[in-house]
């Protein structure tokens, strides 16, 4: 009898170990390996942002952050001022680094000073695409297609993400960067205009200084 209760007290003791559950993770997962998976993002979680215009003004422009996955639209007010129109998460190339060639899953970045400009503005609600993941081709683009001028590379852009949405914000495109598809809807509607400069800063580079401005003026 004895024994019988220095074995149940033993059992009773042991550390409870994580299992696998249906999807191969464990239930176990440390906390700091999760909080690495999240996005870095260094933007406010409530923007004070002003209503949406009617039509696109033709002098907004876009700043896309490769380290914060954000893709943020600035515009000037009636007093001639830069505000921070937008924002919007985003999802980039699945590697680090800058684009060097065709199919290395990179999303290219703008040279200093020398941003992109969106070419043409497609109605992409009937394109799909096969990612060679067991799907098939499936529809992808969301609504549109703003078609980015990068020199040296071609077929980039800014797009929805139709079966793709789970992926935004993060890591996941062959090049291009995704929006939810509600929200390249609005950037087309609101902002978006044919000649429209797109800066894409590299994984490496912190906001600009006047912007960390602009973004505390949008917390106020």
């Amino acid at each position: 009898m004895f024994n019988k209760l220095i074995i149940i007290a033993s059992l009773l003791l042991m550390p409870v170990v994580g299992t696998a559950c249906s999807h191969g993770t464990s239930d176990a997962q440390p906390a700091a390996e999760t909080a690495q998976a999240a996005p870095d993002t260094t933007l406010p979680v409530a923007l004070n942002l002003p209503p949406l215009p009617d039509r696109p003004t033709g002098t907004a422009f876009i700043v896309i952050s490769k380290r914060d996955m954000t893709l943020c639209v600035y515009d000037r007010n009636a007093a001639g001022d830069t505000v921070l129109v937008a924002q919007y998460p985003c999802c980039m190339g699945k590697n680090k680094g800058n684009k060097q060639r065709r199919g290395d899953m990179r999303t290219p970045e703008s040279p200093a000073g020398k941003p992109f400009k969106i070419t043409m503005i497609q109605d992409a609600s009937t394109w799909k695409h096969d990612f060679h993941d067991g799907r098939g081709e499936i529809l992808a683009y969301g609504n549109w297609f703003l078609r980015l001028a990068t020199p040296g590379h071609k077929s980039i852009g800014i797009h929805g993400s139709t079966n793709n949405e789970n992926s935004v914000p993060g890591r996941a495109s062959e090049g291009c960067i995704r929006l939810l598809d509600k929200d390249i809807i609005t950037l087309k509607e609101h902002f978006a205009y044919v000649g429209m400069p797109v800066t894409v800063q590299p994984e490496g580079q912190a906001p600009f200084n006047w912007e960390q401005r602009i973004r505390k003026n949008a917390t106020r």
